[in-house]
Order: C-alpha cells, then sequence, then structure tokens
C-alpha cells in the first residue's frame, strides 16, 4: 500500500471538493433562548457562496428543511447520488446559474420540527428565521439587500415553511419554491387522524404526552409504534394548548376520533390553500413562485400543490407548477433547479 497525502478528498463516490465555499457557522439566538420545549438556543447555520460569489452583492436564497430534518442532514449521502451540497454546487460551478449565496437554516424541535412558524408550544421559529438569521447574513456577506433579492425554498415541512414564510413575512423574502410542500390539509393530515386516535387510545391511555415521553425514551425510532407521531408535533405548531406551554392540543377526539372542530379550524387557517386568499398582495408581489411534487406522493401533497395552484391562478399569482412521476422521498435531483429558477428571479 502507499500513502499519498492529499489537502482534498478522495473523490467520487466519496466526498468530492466544493467548488464554491461552505461556512459551518454556530449562531446564537435570543428569540429561541427560552423556549418551551428547552430546546438549544445555540444552532448550526450553514452558507455556501457560489464560485464567482466576490464582493459584489449577489442573490440569496435560503433553504430550510423537511419535519424531522436537521442542517447536517444535507450533507447526507446516497448510494450512486451526490450529496444535496455537491448537487448544489455542481450547478454554480457548471456556469448555468449567476453566482448567489444559498443559506441552509436549522429549524429543529424535540417535537421534530417548527413548522417554521410561531408557538407558545415550541418556540418563535419565524421570527428566528426572518429577524435574527438574514440580518446575520446580510452582515456578514455580499447579500443583494430586500426581499426582492432574497428567495426561501424547502421540501416537505420545509415546502410548507417556503409556501407560508413569504406570505407572512413579504418584506423578508421575494420568492418561494416548495417541493410537496404540507397543503390541503383535508388530504394530507386528515386522513391519518383515526389511525394516530387507536394508537393513542389502546397503547397509551389516550395520552399524546405518554406516547411523546415514551419516544423521546428509545434510542431508535420505531416506525411502527410510533407511526404518525408527526401529527403532534404538527398539532404543536398549529394547535399549542394555550394553558400549557410546550403541549398541543390535537385535532381530533382520541377516544372517538371525531373532529373537536374549533381545533382543526386552528390548523385550517394555517393551510397554505386558504392562507392564500388572506395574503394576495403578498403572493403578487413574489418574484417568482415554484411549486412541484411527485404524482405518486403518498400524502397527496401533488394535490395540495395544485389547490395551491389553483389559488393562485384565481389570484393572477403567475406561477410554476411541475408534476413528476415519483413519491415523496428522492425528489432531492430538483432542488439544484428551483434553486436557479430563484436566483435568476432575483438578480
Amino acid at each position: 500500500m502507499t500513502l499519498r497525502e492529499t489537502s482534498g478528498s478522495a473523490g467520487a463516490p466519496w466526498e468530492r471538493p466544493l467548488r464554491g465555499t461552505l461556512d459551518r457557522l454556530v449562531v446564537e439566538s435570543e428569540r429561541l433562548a427560552g423556549n418551551p420545549l428547552g430546546d438549544p438556543a445555540t444552532r448550526p447555520l450553514w452558507v455556501y457562496s457560489a464560485p464567482g460569489v466576490g464582493d459584489e452583492p449577489v442573490p440569496t436564497v435560503y433553504v430550510i428543511q423537511g419535519f424531522l430534518g436537521q442542517v447536517d442532514s444535507w450533507a447526507n449521502r446516497f448510494p450512486f447520488e451526490l450529496t444535496m451540497l455537491e448537487r448544489v454546487d455542481e450547478m454554480f460551478a457548471g456556469g448555468d446559474c449567476p453566482p448567489a449565496l444559498v443559506v441552509f437554516v436549522d429549524a429543529w424541535t424535540s417535537y421534530g420540527g417548527s413548522q417554521f412558524l410561531n408557538s407558545s408550544s415550541t418556540g418563535p421559529y419565524l421570527d428566528y428565521l426572518c429577524d435574527e438569521v438574514v440580518p446575520f447574513v446580510d452582515s456578514r456577506y455580499p447579500a443583494l439587500p430586500g426581499p426582492e433579492h432574497r428567495g426561501l425554498s424547502g421540501k416537505s415541512s420545509g415546502g410548507y415553511g417556503a409556501m407560508v414564510v413569504p406570505m407572512l413575512r413579504p418584506d423578508v423574502f421575494g420568492a418561494l419554491a416548495s417541493h410537496a410542500g404540507d397543503a390541503l390539509f383535508e388530504c394530507s393530515y386528515l386522513p391519518n387522524f383515526p389511525q394516530l386516535a387507536r394508537k393513542l387510545r389502546d397503547e397509551f391511555d389516550g395520552s399524546a404526552e405518554k406516547f411523546w415521553a415514551e419516544l423521546q425514551a428509545m434510542d431508535r425510532l420505531d416506525m411502527e409504534r410510533f407511526e404518525n407521531f408527526d401529527l403532534i408535533g404538527y398539532a404543536a405548531a398549529y394547535s399549542p394548548d394555550p394553558e400549557r406551554p410546550g403541549r398541543a392540543l390535537l385535532p381530533f377526539d382520541v377516544e372517538t376520533g371525531r373532529l373537536i372542530d374549533d381545533v382543526w379550524a386552528q390548523w385550517l387557517e394555517k393551510d397554505p390553500v386558504r392562507m392564500a386568499p388572506r395574503h394576495a398582495d403578498a403572493l403578487r408581489s413574489m418574484r417568482h413562485v415554484y411549486l412541484d411534487a411527485g404524482k405518486s406522493d403518498e400524502w397527496f401533497l401533488d394535490l395540495g400543490a395544485q389547490a395551491f395552484g389553483a389559488e393562485l391562478d384565481k389570484l393572477g399569482v403567475e406561477h410554476t407548477l411541475e408534476l413528476f412521476d415519483g413519491k415523496h422521498g428522492g425528489i432531492t435531483y430538483r432542488y439544484p433547479g428551483a434553486i436557479r429558477e430563484l436566483v435568476l428571479a432575483l438578480r
């Protein structure tokens, strides 16, 4: 065996040297300090500068993760595939996308995610993203100022955030890309309510708190025993318990499975499809709106994308909607193309 010292990696199929620059930072959030779940206020933040980024300001695309995602998940490798970071780097290095900054944000919570909303059960993650992360990046990198030069992109729960956050904060983000984002809640969420009701009734004495405590005590995720656990995380974002910080109100009765109308209404109020008419001006201000989903998505988020797109049509909002052959997973290859569309619109 011959030892050859090198400053780079071994190359494909292992980690490939980036042509751009990735800064893996750690930031301390004032907004997340003292959050109801006791989750860390110190968060990782990754900032990628594409080849060609120098002193001249460039657009910025913020990328947010799906439920259970953490920022370091973007470095995960799957067989015969580039990582997300390598895909983005390859796109920029190929020369068909102008230089830009791509910022990978961590909004993990002990429930698995925040849906990028402010909630008395999880914390002010909308404010964290918009009022802390964005100013931090703007102050330290050559980012073009203003929402007309910032985009937000994500998949699944990240796709939900990519639709909702620009509606709520058009002063921060002026373009969005949503891959299979959570939408049309009666199709994507409601069908799983009876399964979780039975699970809680039969195995956890009807207690979501007991369910979650046992889940957190395990050293691995038993998907069969804890199927649909994500619904409790969504409830923490959509219907927090006003009497008990850190707890959530489920939108159904555990014993009967019947919808609790006023709680379910809180969920529907946060459905992007139903939010769109209330935020028409914000959506019309977007420089670009990109939506896609697999036609066999297990949570019917292709229907959600179509329903959101139909609302955009009613409001006169131009957008791109692409349905493709695929399911909910295995669609990382689509992310760079959407980032490119945002960059081109944000220049």
